[in-house]
């Protein structure tokens, strides 16, 4: 993997604002995201957080305002193999669908490889090293109804690893998770932030948890309230408890 550049924009938006009839979700939001970043994105429901993240996806388009993604217009971009996605409750599938843990992982692999191309051996060994990274490489043969909640989120973590993405978008992705799996869970991205260098952004309404696991904060409710360190966002809630 190439050397990481931390003043690298992954991500732009620039002067964005989304609504819906007369109601604002969005206002006048300017946000860079960097290589290597992990941006944990708070702030109240219905505050906009998840609206944002599908702006930067290309699946909700702004009413104005512009949106990159690795340098180009999000809606001329093409190489979605460089982008993973774990969309909040990612557990909402039929349980009792026949998948095993592998083969749900293996499907990270269509951005890759085509939909209906066969996989080939160097599929099957980047799926495995994905389940590897998250801890699920023994559960390959079982059925992913049969898992917890908890080892199902790591196994649709290893479905976006498997397509060897740069950058990782989780929409609420411990929601369902109890707290023991939710320490794993966050131990895990740490990990894929720090040792292979992906940037993550992680939509939660979780202030407390994320404000301590992220390494930049955004604060969002309608406009950007907060963007910066999560130190200096714990410095100003100090600063505001004490008035």
């Amino acid at each position: 993997m190439p050397k990481i550049d931390h003043t690298k924009n992954v991500i732009e938006l620039r002067g964005v604002s989304f609504g819906y009839a007369a109601e604002p979700v969005l206002q006048d939001i300017n946000l860079a995201i960097h290589q290597g970043d992990y941006l944990g994105v708070i702030g109240p429901n219905g505050g906009g957080k998840t609206t944002m993240l599908k702006i930067m996806l290309g699946i909700q388009k702004p009413d104005r305002g512009e949106v990159f993604l690795f340098g180009q217009p999000v809606g001329q971009f093409q190489d979605w193999s460089r982008v993973g996605y774990v969309p909040q409750k990612a557990g909402n599938f039929d349980a009792k669908f026949p998948l095993t843990v592998e083969e749900v992982a293996l499907m990270g692999r269509f951005g890759k490889r085509g939909l209906f191309r066969r996989m080939i051996a160097a599929d099957k060994e980047k799926t495995l090293w994905a389940l590897e990274q998250v801890g699920m490489r023994g559960h390959k043969d079982r059925l992913i109804g049969d898992l917890s909640a908890g080892q199902q989120q790591r196994v649709f973590i290893a479905r976006a690893l498997a397509g060897e993405p740069e950058i990782i978008f989780l929409d609420e992705p411990t929601a369902d998770v109890d707290v023991a799996g939710q320490e794993k869970f966050y131990a895990l991205l740490r990990k894929l932030n720090s040792e292979l260098d992906l940037t993550l952004v992680l939509v939660s309404h979780d202030v407390g948890v994320i404000a301590a696991e992220a390494t930049e904060l955004a604060h969002v409710n309608r406009t950007l309230t907060y963007h910066g360190s999560r130190e200096e966002f714990a410095d100003l809630r100090r600063a505001t408890h004490r008035h």
